[in-house]
């Protein structure tokens, strides 16, 4: 059974200290190279020249795309289970501290610019789809929807769960919080995911994974 908006705020003020601030993850957002802000000040970085090229992200060769050799739901579980999966498209669960973080793919290499219309037709259901899923969870308010595709070439779209009643969390600012938030239980995280891939199976077919 998910967990209510109340068990979720509890967890995370559980790891707060006496002020109610969380630890800052130094490790993970703040570490990469693009985040905009010098991490002992909240200045942001001087501006750097143009780069000579936009640089190759993983996947440019088809080829030597994960997508050519990974199945939907790898042995070895070191990519995210699949959630929720059909012929042609895999939603995955990502390790957060949201209530819900998931990455849908296609299962053919593309890039969201070169879809061909059927696909892109069904992409346009699914988005409504899985927004709809996460959104009903009790423990999120809204669905945040984002697709960057700077790191990898094939085709990736995130539906974040912003928390439910969370204020300080509406907006852009959500993926900041994501990256400090402790990370949410495997038992209740799987709980999550179950309950999403069952609405989706309801609402557009296709099967859920083994969560």
């Amino acid at each position: 059974m998910p967990e209510s908006a109340e068990e979720y705020y509890a967890r995370i003020l559980a790891a707060a200290d006496e002020d109610g601030r969380l630890p800052v993850a130094v490790e993970e957002m703040p570490g990469w190279d693009i985040f905009p802000y010098e991490i002992d000040t909240l200045r942001l970085k001087p501006l750097q020249p143009l780069l000579a090229a936009e640089p190759d992200r993983g996947g440019e060769d088809p080829a030597q795309c994960r997508c050519a050799t990974e199945p939907a739901q790898p042995a070895d579980r070191t990519e995210p289970p699949a959630l929720w999966s059909n012929e042609r498209w895999v939603l995955r669960a990502l390790p957060s501290g949201l209530p819900i973080m998931a990455i849908l793919q296609p299962r053919a290499h593309h890039d969201l610019t070169d879809l061909p219309d059927a696909l892109a037709q069904e992409l346009g259901r699914l988005l409504v789809a899985v927004g709809a899923a996460v959104e009903a969870l009790p423990s999120v308010g809204r669905v945040h929807v984002a697709k960057y595709g700077d790191g990898g070439a094939h085709l990736h779209i995130f539906f974040l769960g912003r928390p439910a009643r969370a204020g300080q969390f509406r907006g852009s600012p959500l993926l900041d919080w994501e990256e400090n938030l402790p990370r949410v239980p495997a038992q209740v995280a799987a709980d999550n995911a179950r309950f999403v891939a069952d609405r989706l199976v309801a609402a557009v077919g296709g099967s859920s994974g083994a969560l």
